[in-house]
């Protein structure tokens, strides 16, 4: 099968939205009035982001919502994405799996695929996404204000524990694992909470690299510190009352697991009823963990109400 051939048979559908889709050098995509255009891309390497054995169907999800995810993090609406595919060969089954899930989440999140490229080698996928947000609605990373709320979207730490069972640092109960696994390996683009959170939210931003380092960029553009609180924060590891971990440990999977792809966001404290509400009305789990203060980086405070020293990190690609 040649390079045309694939992409005709497993990537190709009829334009809906797009002016031009794919077939041509270029796509064209026509802005709605009103609304800015929001990009951003990721990639995803073999033996780094995912494991060979990986289904490639939850490989195609996967591709797909971590990207999604951004957009979720700015409060845009997915409209398409461009997918440059890597392969070291042309496997029909593990295509015909890939494209399911990544076909599967597209058609979800209402998102259609409109251009990209293929080439052989080590196999490597990127995506770049296109949402819309209302202009002056976007959700920012430098409009965090002293005073405000943190909040963290659905649960962390779980991916982590997926992660440390397949390095076999861990050994957890089959049931326990295949939680964890699923939220490594199928994560949910928190994209109705992110439209639910313009004008609610001062600042966002996803949790990919681990609460504590995607945090610390909202305190980076906004120039400010936080305070969280451990006794909101650990109970957001799902999976915890199923495993014995220390309380270090499971602190360490909740502030650092990574491969979350939740949203942490901060509000101001008059708008507690209406981030409630946004949760409510998206379906999402949302939790109260902190406040912003003056200063810089993040404190973590104990149930007595004293500072703890810590020295967690999130995971950096050249640390």
């Amino acid at each position: 099968m040649g390079e045309f051939d694939l992409i005709k048979r497993y990537f190709s559908r009829p334009a809906r939205r797009a002016v031009l889709s794919v077939g041509d050098d270029c796509a064209l995509l026509a802005p709605s009035p009103g609304q800015h255009l929001a990009f951003s891309t990721d990639s995803l390497v073999e033996g780094r982001h995912f494991l060979p054995t990986v289904n490639p169907a939850l490989l195609g999800h996967k591709a797909l919502a971590v990207n999604l995810s951004d957009l979720a993090a700015c409060g845009a609406t997915p409209r398409a994405f461009l997918l440059s595919l890597t392969l070291p060969r042309v496997d029909e089954a593990w295509l015909s799996g890939f494209a399911q899930g990544l076909w599967a989440l597209a058609d979800q999140s209402d998102c259609e695929l409109i251009g990209g490229d293929t080439t052989q080698g080590p196999l490597h996928i990127n995506i770049t996404v296109i949402g819309e947000v209302p202009r002056g609605l976007a959700l920012l990373r430098s409009g965090a204000q002293v005073g405000d709320d943190v909040y963290v979207s659905g649960t962390l730490g779980d991916a982590r524990v997926a992660l440390e069972v397949f390095r076999g640092h861990l050994s957890v109960p089959e049931n326990v694992f295949s939680q964890a696994r699923s939220r490594m390996e199928q994560p949910t683009p928190r994209l109705a909470l992110g439209v639910a959170l313009r004008g609610l939210a001062s600042s966002a931003v996803d949790i990919s690299d681990g609460l504590v380092g995607d945090l610390g960029h909202i305190l980076k553009a906004s120039q400010v510190g936080a305070d969280i609180e451990i006794v909101r924060a650990m109970p957001l590891l799902a999976c915890a009352p199923d495993l014995d971990l220390p309380p270090a440990q499971q602190l360490e999977f909740v502030l650092a697991g990574g491969d979350d792809y939740e949203l942490v966001f901060t509000a101001p404290p008059h708008q507690r009823d209406a981030v409630v509400a946004a949760g409510i009305d998206s379906d999402t789990r949302v939790t109260r963990i902190g406040t912003l203060r003056a200063g810089q980086g993040i404190q973590l405070i104990d149930e007595q109400g004293h500072a703890l020293a810590h020295q967690f990190k999130s995971f950096d690609h050249f640390a």
